[in-house]
């Protein structure tokens, strides 16, 4: 009893400590925290343990992470812009993504995946920069964040679909990048438009 009494005593002590030294993770550390601690070849049974590989769990994390981040910025720019084909792109992107965000969760949760919450550290950085332009300064701003998202998020989704372990997500990759690809060469458009 002594033993597990003073076992107690270190593992509190020991999240105290990592409690005290860390910074405060976003949503998306956060996640990918809780999955590698859920990683089935040492803990599994007392996690639950994730039914994918680390790199299929890190892969999910982030496009979750790019996903909210389009619908995010797309509610935003909704009400921000003027420019009819940008509040077009942003409807799409809150529906696309949305839909793709929700196919993803389902995904996660079969696995025991845990997804970000909220959005990562970067996102809401970008996500505040933008809420304070207007006009056509918001509309440079957004259209060049989207090109950027867009490449990182088909990149990633292109990666998973020929390299990914996992079937489900796989799969899920290989659906998903074309309607990314095609966001990508629309948003582009637009951009060249704004020039």
């Amino acid at each position: 009893m002594k033993k597990l009494g003073f076992l107690s005593m270190i593992v509190i002590a020991a999240f105290a400590f990592q409690g005290c030294s860390s910074e405060p993770k976003d949503s998306k550390e956060t996640a990918d925290s809780l999955n590698e601690t859920k990683d089935t070849t040492t803990n599994g049974n007392s996690t639950g343990g994730i039914a994918v590989e680390e790199s299929d769990a890190k892969f999910t994390t982030d496009v979750a992470a790019n996903g909210m981040a389009e619908v995010e910025l797309g509610k935003l720019a909704v009400t921000k812009t003027t420019n009819a084909e940008i509040k077009a792109f942003a409807d799409m992107m809150v529906n696309d993504h949305g839909k793709a965000n929700a196919d993803l969760m389902a995904i996660a949760s079969t696995k025991n995946i845990t997804l970000p919450t909220a959005l990562d550290e970067m996102h809401q950085k970008k996500y505040d920069e933008l809420a304070k332009l207007s006009g056509k300064d918001f509309d440079k701003e957004y259209v060049d964040a989207m090109v950027d998202g867009h490449e990182k998020t088909w990149d990633l989704l292109d990666k998973e679909s020929k390299d990914g372990k996992d079937a489900d997500l796989k799969a899920f990759a290989s659906k998903t990048a074309p309607v990314v690809k095609g966001h990508l060469d629309m948003i582009k458009k637009i951009k060249d438009g704004l020039k």
